[in-house]
């Protein structure tokens, strides 16, 4: 196990563009909005997004804890680690994939997590060395797969599916991004990258879709801005949609212990 962390969560995607580090961000939030202490670890090395999602000054560093440990940084209640906070990241990380995979190591396990009931991790996309270091050193519970309804997405979505099913990580569920746009002028809807993608890979691999989100402007911006839709629409139907995501990731971690404020996971 990580030390101060109970469960441990990858949401990850086979391809990059499907919106993965959005979902991340929202499902994170979602969760704490639940009740649960929540943390995110932000795995992609190369081009790592959380900071800037959750609304991290560019130039915030974490504190020290001892020799070779850090305090991971406060964004809206989540406890967060990224390499963003290690590097200036309008330069390129020109690294191999041991160094890559190591750094990713590091981060995950020299932060000074403070009790949290779940840790997602944000994976980069592909079936790669971070992959495989997760698989190999990680007790990860189960795995969140982020596609688009487009074949080619749920192409890659199918191998992130059978990369977690050999190393016997469960899948938790698919989230369908970008199902269906809205016209904000005329109202009209149309779903201009498929339908039914996410659903059919479900059924396919005996696991659940857990929500559709649809491909609409805000959710953009306010990930763009540091102030996801969770937070920045907390009554809105894009949150109750991450609210009840939440909600079945929860519940294949296992039930609460109580109903009370404090909420923890049986072991």
């Amino acid at each position: 196990m990580i030390e101060g962390v109970k469960h441990i969560v990858a949401v990850a995607s086979g391809k990059g563009g499907v919106g993965k580090s959005t979902v991340t961000a929202n499902l994170a939030l979602a969760m704490a909005a639940e009740g649960y202490r929540v943390g995110v670890l932000d795995a992609d090395i190369h081009g790592p997004s959380q900071a800037r999602m959750l609304g991290v000054a560019d130039d915030a560093r974490p504190e020290t804890a001892g020799e070779k440990r850090l305090k991971p940084l406060q964004a809206h209640g989540l406890q967060t680690m990224s390499m963003a906070f290690m590097v200036d990241i309008r330069e390129p990380t020109v690294w191999r994939g041991p160094m890559v995979a190591g750094a990713f190591q590091q981060l995950l396990t020299q932060t000074v997590w403070d009790d949290l009931d779940v840790l997602f991790i944000d994976m980069p996309p592909g079936t790669g060395d971070v992959q495989l270091t997760l698989a190999q050193k990680v007790p990860v519970d189960g795995a969140v797969i982020v596609t688009t309804p487009q074949d080619i997405a749920l192409l890659d979505a199918r191998k992130g599916i059978e990369m977690f099913r050999k190393v016997n990580v469960p899948s938790f569920g698919v989230v369908e991004n970008m199902s269906l746009h809205v016209c904000t002028q005329c109202g009209h809807s149309e779903p201009i990258f498929g339908e039914g993608g996410g659903e059919k890979i479900a059924q396919e691999y005996d696991t659940r879709l857990l929500g559709r989100l649809p491909l609409t402007l805000g959710i953009r911006e306010q990930a763009d801005g540091g102030n996801p839709t969770v937070v920045a629409e907390p009554d809105g139907e894009v949150t109750h949609t991450f609210r009840d995501m939440a909600r079945q990731v929860a519940e294949q971690l296992g039930k609460p212990v109580d109903d009370g404020p404090e909420i923890s996971f049986s072991e």
